[in-house]
């Protein structure tokens, strides 16, 4: 019951008690008497504890407690996702399915970065198909097959025998330092992202070599080109593709010449020959478009190029599919 209402229903009976005293004595009645101070001090004091009323009379309700809600349902990526050029020499960049602590192509483990993306590459001389593979922590496997499409290689066949160098003892005296060096530049980790970059041209200028060419001397096959050869003239200033650490700077290589690596990040890296001039330090962080170095014809080479090579691990890459054709 309301304040209102106790207090209504308590005038009305002391209002049948009035009524019942004047029909009894016949008179009129007393004057009510008024409440002392005490008194309207303790009806206060007590109508104080009641709960308030809202306008229409009706109490205030009771607060609800807000109900336990389920988490929201997360939509995991269950698949892979990727692009690139699925080709020999070519490679992909994309995000492996969430959760997975382990991914591989063709059996090669790859790198996962933080956020789940990754780098992969196909050899030059690559199978048409590879398994990329992804596992979770619970060993739940995604598996899908990738189709690497053929291309057709300048192959020259010649009717000579290949052509004798160096003594393999003498030639492995001076190139096996050499070899050590590089093998150990490209071994070293870094955490460059340039993997992630849009690659540029180091330089622009007559293709004077395409990747992929080969030789075949009477049925013995000669080393392919391992690279794109870009001839605009001695002493052009030539720059970096894309972001990284030069993980090797040094001239006087009896192949290369003057020699500068750049790791990019997931172990893809850049290798830039025969320079004239080297503008950059071992362990120095390079931007894309930084001066890096000078066209020159130093090592083996028969005029001023730059031979610029990219190698995923084991896999040797196009350039050409990282820029596409120059403008």
């Amino acid at each position: 019951m309301s304040l209102s209402t106790m207090r209504w229903a308590k005038m009305a009976i002391a209002g049948l008690g009035l009524a019942g005293l004047m029909s009894c004595t016949g008179s009129e009645a007393a004057a009510p008497e008024t409440a002392s101070a005490p008194e309207a001090e303790q009806t206060l004091a007590s109508e104080q504890t009641y709960t308030p009323t809202i306008e229409d009379g009706r109490p205030f309700p009771e607060p609800l407690n807000d109900p336990v809600l389920p988490p929201a349902p997360v939509n995991l990526n269950t698949s892979f996702s990727y692009s690139g050029e699925l080709t020999q020499g070519g490679f992909i960049r994309g995000v492996v399915p969430d959760g997975t602590v382990r991914a591989s192509l063709g059996g090669q483990e790859l790198e996962i970065a933080e956020d789940g993306t990754f780098f992969a590459a196909f050899d030059r001389d690559s199978a048409g198909s590879l398994k990329l593979s992804a596992t979770n922590a619970s060993r739940q496997t995604v598996t899908e097959a990738l189709t690497v499409s053929p291309r057709k290689w300048n192959i020259e066949r010649v009717n000579v025998s290949r052509r004798g160098g160096r003594s393999s003892e003498a030639y492995w005296k001076i190139r096996k330092p050499e070899y050590e060096a590089i093998n150990a530049a490209r071994a070293k980790v870094t955490d460059a992202d340039g993997w992630k970059q849009d690659f540029i041209w180091p330089v622009k200028g007559r293709i004077s070599g395409r990747f992929g060419r080969q030789r075949i001397y009477r049925g013995e096959p000669g080393s392919y080109h391992s690279g794109i050869d870009i001839a605009p003239g001695n002493g052009v200033p030539y720059v970096a593709p894309a972001d990284g650490v030069v993980v090797l700077a040094r001239m006087g290589f009896s192949l290369e010449g003057g020699l500068i690596i750049i790791d990019h990040g997931m172990g893809l890296n850049s290798a830039f020959l025969h320079s004239s001039k080297i503008a950059v330090k071992e362990g120095e962080v390079v931007k894309q478009g930084q001066y890096i170095g000078n066209v020159g014809s130093t090592g083996r080479a028969t005029g001023p190029h730059l031979h610029w090579g990219l190698k995923w691990n084991s896999a040797r890459l196009d350039p050409l599919l990282f820029v596409g054709p120059m403008n």
